[in-house]
């Protein structure tokens, strides 16, 4: 679901959330801390943090020239976790709570363990890469290790960022969208869009027929929502995108077991 703000100020992404209760997966930029902070109920945390590892593994990778020893400890740790995630992907939300206990919590247990030690101005140059990699991990320890307490959050945002691509790639094209209740409105196309593209459906076939029957006065909206739409039309299902991905995830389980076997220790 796509929200329009005028701006990137904190006020926005709590507006949107209001009274929400449960977890919001982000990366560490500023502004989230407006997001899930100072909300409370009852004294607790109503927004609770999961913080993204794809972040946190991307800043070791950045280390690599930096110091390749340590960055290589770290990624080859994140290539165990990833491993593990890939072999949860298709079990229930429980029994990938059970693997990532059983798995990930001793990897990740482990992992802390040597960042606390790396994380010594002796060790380490403080205005270093990987320092700032190891404080990065550290800093977010906690919403870091989130993840692990409920099979259903995700170890990373990847599945959002690649959505928000749909805004980024062509944004200097439509850089001035008028007003606010545009700005509005192309939200909501976005949302529609990204739906039934989540839905492997034919986005003109899609957008073709809905816009006829509104225009043709359907009054049933619920109807035209993309996973009853996509249930209605089989034959508007883009099946080659679901090949595509399970040859994709197939690439990359290759790529980490071919991976798995190098050292995780340095």
């Amino acid at each position: 679901m796509f929200f329009f703000h005028e701006s990137r100020e904190r006020n926005g992404p709590s507006k949107f959330l209001g009274d929400y209760s449960g977890v919001v997966t982000v990366d560490a930029y500023g502004v989230n801390d407006g997001v899930y902070l100072p909300s409370k109920q009852g004294g607790k945390d109503s927004i609770l943090a999961a913080c993204c590892h794809a972040h946190a593994r991307r800043k070791f990778e950045a280390a690599k020239s930096n110091d390749p020893k340590r960055a290589a400890r770290a990624l080859a740790i994140y290539r165990q976790l990833y491993d593990i995630e890939d072999r949860g992907r298709e079990l229930s939300a429980a029994d990938r709570l059970l693997l990532r206990q059983a798995e990930s919590v001793p990897l990740l247990t482990e992992f802390k363990a040597w960042l606390d030690i790396q994380n010594d101005d002796s060790k380490v140059l403080p205005k270093s890469a990987i320092k700032g990699a190891i404080r990065y991990a550290l800093n977010q320890w906690k919403p870091l290790l989130l993840f692990t307490t409920d099979g259903s959050i995700p170890i990373d945002n990847n599945d959002t960022e690649r959505d928000l691509r749909r805004l980024t790639i062509g944004r200097k094209n439509w850089m001035f969208i008028g007003s606010s209740a545009a700005g509005e409105v192309a939200a909501m196309m976005y949302t529609l869009i990204a739906s039934a593209s989540r839905h492997r459906v034919d986005l003109w076939a899609y957008v073709d027929d809905v816009l006829r029957r509104l225009a043709g006065g359907e009054s049933d909206l619920d109807l035209l929502l993309p996973d009853r739409w996509a249930a209605a039309h089989p034959e508007s299902i883009r099946t080659y995108r679901q090949l595509e991905d399970a040859a994709r995830a197939a690439k990359t389980k290759q790529r980490r077991a071919r991976r798995r076997k190098l050292p995780t220790r340095c």
